[in-house]
């Protein structure tokens, strides 16, 4: 009984060692989170007089797809003499008027003095008497990730800021120009601070996305964990420009890299636009840069990430190798670019068949009137050489071409039978009009060896969509030729398969081409969404056949015309053409710019009394605007989809899409 008492006594007595302990720890995680607590309320107190609420009047309801609201948002002041800051977003619906309500209460008119259209900030300044509360902030240089971060606002109630907390989750985002967060950011704190445990400001909260730019650019990931800042000291560097009322955008150089690519390669120059500052400062196509503001640089992302700190205005000294040359400049960054214009020879290429790799291009059709015709260049002369360079294929000669501008001078060696014919056109501009009939575009092919993959009708299913779509892949399809491929969005009401292939099946067979036609889930209507599901199968076609880089076309009819023209803009990587009948281009779809190395052409019908006839010819003002190849079909007096004759020519505008 001894032995078990004692025991028995020892367990109490680790026992109550253990509670001891337990009390002791859950005293200290009190204690540590009253600390945490108090700490975030003296930084709230110690920034809160810098925050101000701010209210708009009048204006937009709707931006692009986003509905703006019209409650209180929120700036900081970085001025005692009444200047404010914060989010373009706030005033993207350009308000009539704008009140601030200060920490004491007060309201004041303010007015809008300028934007910085690079990191969506605007500048705000209200007339008042007294010195408005200045901040204190942190210098980039100290900033580390990890660090507490507390988002404010003052929007729900005047007196009371509104609090969110997270930390400090990432530096130099947005191509160098934020801070991200994980605290939780919204409209009702845009424009409002990021600050440390101490109260002192990191940045202002604005909605960012790495991949799109303007004022409503992000705002899709609020309340997300994802949010960005911009640094109070960045915008302290730039104040006094924005003081004086000028507006501050993105520099620009002026170029577009060979590679899509921005991770994995390295910065080389596929076109330099004639009128940017990189071309004026001697730099080509075929450069590659290895040097920017004094950092080496490996991938286009290291170039990006210089290049997104800088305004235009600002100089920046690159460094480029061409061959063994290295060309060291400086240049001054600019605002805008004027659009590109792809220049344009003249001719159609014959296709090769996979695999064949005789030196030169062989001419299949001569456009009349065009720079080619001028020089007589004639169908079946052996291109050889190409403004100094060989010539492989038809793409080694695109992206020798896309490196010109439309109007220069160019030398081609022509070989014609036995004969080698110099000669020297002036490019021009690639034409609106459709073409005619046009001889074959490959001579006879040899029979295919081992397994074709399905031919004739194909059902297309992708596992993660709900979505059917139906294919058509021409019966005589051989694997070593490239085929185009056009994909059909219906009008609303669906399409009846029988017809669909009836009409299209012998301009497949004849031309060389894969139909796809994907379904809505909706018949009575596709949906902005849908455009991911069109990408896919487009995607799992050229997995699976063998297609044709240059004639990738969407084709739609009234809904499905507008969801072509979306389809078309997201995907320039891929979508060479957009052919919209009866529809309108979607007033919140913003045409990209010209990019030489991603061709882009459109095809439009215009009837003169139709419902979409005005929404048409405001669509057709933009793309020219933007210097876009645009073919408009006049089709009469009331809207209406293309006779087999008007079909079977748009089909030979697809099948000239290598032009060149």
């Amino acid at each position: 009984m001894i032995g078990i008492t004692r025991r028995y006594r020892t367990i109490c007595a680790l026992a109550l060692c253990h509670l001891a302990l337990g009390s002791g720890w859950l005293a200290a995680q009190d204690n540590l989170q009253i600390r945490e607590e108090r700490a975030m309320k003296a930084a709230l107190s110690r920034v809160a007089p810098s925050v101000v609420r701010i209210e708009t009047v009048g204006g937009l309801e709707r931006v692009e797809r986003i509905l703006i609201g019209t409650g209180p948002t929120t700036g900081l002041v970085v001025s005692p003499d009444g200047y404010i800051i914060s989010s373009a977003f706030n005033f993207v619906q350009k308000p009539d008027s704008i009140l601030i309500t200060l920490e004491d209460g007060s309201r004041h008119a303010a007015k809008l003095v300028a934007t910085d259209q690079s990191r969506m900030l605007v500048l705000l300044k209200l007339e008042t008497e007294g010195k408005l509360a200045m901040p204190e902030f942190v210098p980039q240089s100290e900033m580390r990730v990890g660090w507490w971060a507390l988002a404010v606002g003052r929007t729900f109630e005047p007196r009371d800021p509104n609090l969110s907390v997270g930390i400090i989750s990432a530096l130099d985002r947005i191509w160098g120009k934020a801070i991200q967060t994980d605290a939780k950011i919204s409209p009702n704190n845009y424009g409002g601070p990021l600050v440390d445990i101490a109260g002192r400001v990191l940045g202002v909260l604005v909605p960012m996305s790495p991949d799109a730019h303007g004022e409503v650019a992000g705002v899709e990931w609020y309340d997300s964990g994802i949010g960005f800042a911009i640094p109070l000291e960045s915008i302290f560097r730039v104040l006094p420009k924005l003081e004086q009322g000028q507006d501050l955008r993105p520099g620009l150089l002026g170029i577009n890299m060979k590679s899509a690519d921005l991770y994995a390669q390295p910065a080389v120059i596929a076109a330099a636009r004639a009128t940017g500052p990189a071309y004026k400062a001697g730099f080509r196509g075929g450069d590659k840069i290895v040097e920017a503001a004094g950092v080496p640089i490996t991938r286009q992302a290291e170039l990006k990430q210089q290049l997104g700190r800088l305004y235009a205005g600002d100089k920046i000294k690159l460094v480029a190798l061409r061959g063994d040359q290295r060309v060291d400049r400086e240049l001054e960054l600019v605002d805008k670019i004027e659009p590109y214009e792809f220049p344009f020879l003249g001719i159609l290429p014959m296709r090769n068949a996979k695999g064949d790799n005789t030196p030169g291009l062989v001419v299949r059709y001569v456009y009349p009137d065009s720079p080619a015709a001028a020089v007589g260049i004639k169908p079946a002369d052996r291109i050889q050489s190409f403004a100094g360079e060989a010539v492989r294929s038809a793409e080694t000669m695109l992206e020798k071409l896309q490196t010109l501008e439309a109007d220069e001078k160019v030398k081609i060696e022509v070989r014609r039978g036995g004969e080698m014919v110099l000669v020297e056109p002036q490019l021009g501009k690639l034409p609106e009009s459709l073409p005619g009939e046009l001889p074959p575009a490959h001579g006879s092919l040899a029979p295919a060896e081992g397994e074709r993959p399905q031919v004739g009708l194909v059902a297309l299913k992708i596992p993660e969509f709900e979505n059917q779509c139906l294919a058509y892949v021409p019966e005589s399809y051989h694997p070593q030729l490239a085929y185009g491929v056009v994909v059909w969005l219906h009008a609303p009401g669906g399409f009846k398969q029988e017809e669909l292939i009836e009409r299209w099946k012998p301009l497949c067979e004849q031309y060389d081409f894969i139909l796809l036609a994907p379904k809505s889930l909706d018949p009575k209507s596709w949906q902005p969404i849908e455009a991911r599901f069109v990408r896919r199968v487009l995607d799992d076609v050229m997995k699976n056949y063998t297609t044709d880089a240059a004639r990738i076309v969407v084709h739609g009819h009234e809904g499905g015309g507008a969801l072509a023209y979306l389809v078309g803009m997201a995907n320039v990587d891929v979508v060479r053409a957009v052919a919209a009948v009866e529809a309108p281009l979607p007033r919140q779809v913003q045409p990209p710019e010209t990019d030489p190395v991603h061709r882009l052409a459109f095809y439009t019908t215009l009837s003169s009394k139709g419902e979409t006839a005005a929404g048409i010819e405001v669509g057709i003002k933009r793309l020219r605007e933007l210097k876009y190849p645009l073919t408009v079909k006049n089709i009469g007096d009331v809207d209406r989809y293309l006779t087999p004759q008007e079909l079977a020519e748009l089909v030979r505008w697809f099948d000239s899409l290598d032009r060149l």
